[in-house]
């Protein structure tokens, strides 16, 4: 039976009363709880509910209910739960009926000797590794294998008995159905606190493990030393026995005294583990590291739970809350998705966070800067009329498919990695960097005071036109140099060897490739994801670079140091730091666009790469070929359209999805989304020309 899984079969009360037998075998009574708690959660529509009197008849060795309508003055509230309906159904039928009420509770409480609620209580919910990856593997485990009722381990039963939606019915217990239950479930009165015992062991577990990270390197060197200075991890031990020794003996008061003092330690090594964060945010995020804090402080919180029960001296109510706990974590356990999302969160928001640094780079805010934008353009443009020839070199080697790509692959790279270092531009990387950049400004648009009225939303909108005007200056920049640089190459080499270096076998490619009626709006698309993609890469190997404090490593390695001397490998150190992001970014890029065409090939998936500023050097290449009379030729402008496409889908897919990401990381919401709309329309309406160049204020301040 699979965790989780349901029996496909629901019996009916008679059938569970028969088959209730303590001298089973360990599996078939767990099988036999299984059904039970299956039967108590699933719908009746005409039978087995309250207001229905019962009489049980014993036919042989048989038990068999009968139920004939009851006081037509007895009511139920329309909103009770079918659990707790069901249950008391049971309930009912069981205090009438002493031969089904025996059986039953004699399975109960061999399940009670049999078990070990320790293992529920100190290991449900915790994987038995400190890892991210042990816990998705774990959670992957449950949804494609299958679990077993032979077993004695309650925190493997778990999922087998329960499913999240009956803390619902629990929620509705009122206290008379929660004592009759009790009275049903629990051993006899000989040892009414057998469970405490399991607990305070599982106490003890669950401290053994909170000391154990407390205690361990990646976390223990980053918390708050401050923090640490009353040894609240090392003390746990000693006032987790002293807690065991007073519950046991019977000294309620001295219990009282040393929980006390074992919950103010928790809290201590909490806040230590807590701290850890702002190391995090300051030095670089680990993923795993993030998971075991989280850990750490969910064992926390189970210990308080589990001292709630053993210390209460009525301790149904805490019990059920702790059962209702448990259930809640078997949802959260149930997800993918919400575990990645949950530990990777931090991740994504300081990836985020270095794009948005480096994206302030990419907007231009008055005059001078959009002409300083213009001409880094125009310098990346004129490098990638190079990378436009230098691809088409590649092409001719004639080299199998998939050094041909990584060899492209080089290409771009490279000339990627050259406009970077010389400070110039390439604008299809421009939005994957500024959208965090825009998240940070809606951000703050979001926290400023409601009495600020409109200024903080004309402030987000002015640097939408900002960055519309920026994306402009770099698109226009780069073909302005690309388009005209490689078509002046091809008729100069026409000219002077009668032949051009892409000749018409190329040229005919392109206008077949690069046409918007083809797949090319899906390609370009691609590419996209592909800029944004960079963007995650850069910002990862950055966060790497200082969580691994490399640049610290640099600086003061002994041979760098001997060889080079300190100052020197300083400068290098810090050189590194600052441009390690953009050099991932562009090998990232450059990489993905020449080898990820060939894999989806290798694949059966005919996936290529459509690059505004690279496509358009390849136009250019092919008007060169071909001569001017390809202007008279539909294919041309077809082309020509397919590469504004291309240009529109590079820019808006990227920016979409670092806008995105960026929001979810720093847990904004669109509240007003209607406000921004709305104001984006009048500034549009008022100053069309703002999103093109900067107005008059600005050229002035320029």
């Amino acid at each position: 039976m699979a965790a989780g899984a349901r029996p496909t079969t629901t019996w009916d009360l008679t059938a569970l009363l028969n088959a209730a037998d303590p001298k089973a075998t360990l599996p078939e009574r767990h099988i036999w709880l299984v059904r039970l708690l299956e039967w108590l959660r699933h719908p009746a529509p005409s039978r087995g509910v309250p207001g229905l009197k019962v009489e049980v008849l014993r036919l042989g060795s048989r038990w068999l209910h009968r139920e004939r309508p009851a006081d037509p003055l007895v009511a139920t509230a329309p909103d009770t739960p079918v659990g707790l309906l069901r249950l008391r159904h049971l309930l009912n039928v069981l205090a009438q009926n002493e031969g089904p009420r025996q059986q039953v509770q004699a399975v109960w409480w061999a399940f009670w000797r049999e078990v070990d609620i320790a293992a529920l209580c100190a290991d449900f919910g915790f994987p038995s590794r400190m890892s991210l990856a042990s816990e998705l593997g774990h959670r992957l485990s449950m949804q494609w294998l299958p679990g077993t009722p032979d077993t004695r381990d309650l925190a493997a039963l778990f999922p087998l008995l329960f499913v999240p939606a009956d803390a619902d019915w629990l929620q509705a217990l009122d206290d008379d159905t929660r004592d009759r239950l009790a009275q049903l479930t629990t051993p006899n009165a000989s040892e009414p606190a057998a469970w405490r015992p399991a607990m305070l062991e599982a106490i003890t577990f669950l401290v053994s493990a909170v000391r154990a990270a407390g205690f361990s390197p990646p976390l223990r060197q980053r918390m708050d030393a401050e923090l640490l200075a009353d040894e609240p991890f090392r003390q746990l031990p000693q006032a987790t026995e002293r807690v065991h020794t007073a519950v046991l003996g019977g000294d309620h008061e001295a219990a009282l005294r040393e929980a006390s003092y074992l919950r103010a330690l928790l809290a201590q090594c909490r806040r230590a583990g807590d701290s850890i964060a702002e190391h995090l945010e300051e030095h670089g995020v680990s993923v795993d590291i993030v998971f075991q804090v989280d850990q750490l402080r969910e064992r926390c919180n189970r210990i308080e739970q589990l001292l709630d029960c053993v210390l209460a001296t009525t301790p149904a109510p805490d019990l059920l809350r702790l059962l209702r706990a448990l259930l809640q974590t078997q949802a959260e356990r149930q997800g993918i998705r919400a575990l990645l999302a949950q530990h990777y969160s931090l991740l994504a928001r300081k990836v985020a966070e270095r794009s948005a640094a480096t994206g302030e780079h990419y907007i231009t805010r008055n005059a001078a800067e959009y002409r300083g934008m213009l001409g880094r353009a125009a310098g990346g443009g004129a490098v990638l009329a190079l990378t436009t020839f230098a691809k088409f070199g590649v092409l001719a080697l004639g080299l199998s498919a998939f050094w041909a790509g990584w060899w492209a692959g080089i290409n771009y790279a490279t000339s990627f990695v050259l406009i970077y270092l010389l400070g110039w531009t390439v604008a299809t990387k421009q939005p994957a960097m500024t959208a965090p950049a825009m998240a940070a400004k809606l951000r703050e648009m979001e926290r400023a005071p409601a009495e600020d009225g409109a200024a903080p939303l004309d402030g987000f909108i002015d640097e939408v036109a900002h960055l519309i005007r920026s994306q402009m200056a770099g698109i226009i920049g780069n073909l302005a140099l690309v388009f005209p640089l490689v078509l002046v190459v091809q008729l100069a080499a026409q000219r002077v060897f009668g032949a051009t270096p892409i000749g018409h076998h190329d040229a005919e490619h392109v206008l077949d490739t690069l046409s918007l009626l083809g797949p090319t709006p899906l390609y370009a698309a691609f590419t996209g994801v592909l800029l944004f993609a960079s963007s995650l890469i850069a910002g990862w190997c950055e966060n790497w670079f200082v969580f691994h404090r490399l640049d610290s490593a640099i600086a003061w390695h002994p041979r760098l140091v001997a060889r080079f001397g300190a100052t020197r490998t300083r400068r290098w150190a810090t050189w590194w730091r600052h441009h390690v992001s953009g050099l991932a970014a562009n090998v990232s890029l450059g990489m993905m666009l020449g080898v990820l065409p060939v894999l989806g090939t290798f694949f059966g998936l005919p996936v290529e790469v459509r690059h505004v500023t690279l496509s358009t050097g390849q136009l250019a290449a092919a008007l060169g070929a071909e001569g001017w009379n390809l202007l008279r030729h539909d294919a041309f402008w077809w082309c020509a359209a397919g590469i504004a496409a291309t240009g529109l889908l590079n820019l808006l897919v990227s920016f979409t999805l670092a806008f995105r990401v960026a929001l979810r990381s720093r847990g904004i919401r669109l509240k007003e989304r209607g406000r921004i709309y709305a104001a984006f329309r009048r500034r549009l309406g008022a100053q069309p020309l703002s999103f093109v160049w900067p107005p008059r204020s600005d050229r002035t301040s320029g």
